[in-house]
């Protein structure tokens, strides 16, 4: 190979250094973001599990207190229609809220009302000292209250990695990485504490 045909590959090898070393830096965003963006569903996953692990109480609450005389109705209706409307929203749906604004707000709201719900029956029930020494109430109370300090500890972990995954998408150069691949590192929405979604029910009785 002579000087001339050498000289004309040094351009080639140039361009092909710059490929290879753009390609890496993509690569490594986007593994980073995939990355993120599972620890984020992940952590989701652990949301939806305390939700769940207070929607499977809801119906033994309901029929401990409806054995108390003369207790309000209304007030365990209120749980009941609550707990439905969050199983109105499909799993489907749920699973993927964390990039959809719309259903996100769908979720949390109605897992805020049937929180609220629950709030109100349990102060109700201060005005029925039966169900106030109903071993199976107390033990149900004392379920649903670790249920509710652990929702809040994990709509709190979840929105920590959110952040971190929206703040790291947003930037610069890792913004244009995600921008190639579409929906598939979509914002994540956040639970908003203005909305009651990291206060957890006071479920406290006294003996």
């Amino acid at each position: 190979m002579n000087s001339g045909q050498s000289k004309s590959l040094v351009p080639i090898v140039i361009v092909l250094v710059v490929i290879l070393a753009l390609g890496g830096f993509v690569a490594a965003q986007y593994n980073s973001l995939v990355s993120q963006n599972q620890a984020v569903e992940a952590q989701w996953g652990n949301v939806q599990n305390v939700y769940q692990r207070r929607a499977d109480l809801v119906p033994n609450l309901v029929s401990t207190v409806q054995g108390s005389a003369n207790f309000e109705k209304s007030t365990y209706t209120a749980v009941t229609e609550a707990r439905a409307k969050v199983g109105q929203i499909s799993p489907q749906d749920v699973a993927a809220a964390t990039s959809n604004p719309q259903t996100f707000a769908q979720y949390a709201q109605a897992q805020n009302q049937l929180g609220s719900a629950l709030s109100h029956l349990l102060v109700t029930v201060e005005n029925y000292p039966d169900l106030k020494s109903n071993q199976n109430f107390l033990d149900l109370q004392a379920q649903l209250e670790g249920t509710e300090n652990r929702i809040a500890v994990e709509r709190r972990r979840y929105n920590e990695v959110a952040q971190t995954f929206n703040t790291s998408r947003s930037t610069f150069p890792t913004v244009i990485v995600a921008g190639f691949f579409g929906s598939q590192f979509a914002p994540k929405s956040y639970f908003q504490a203005d909305a009651g979604a990291q206060t957890a029910p006071k479920v406290q009785f006294s003996p």
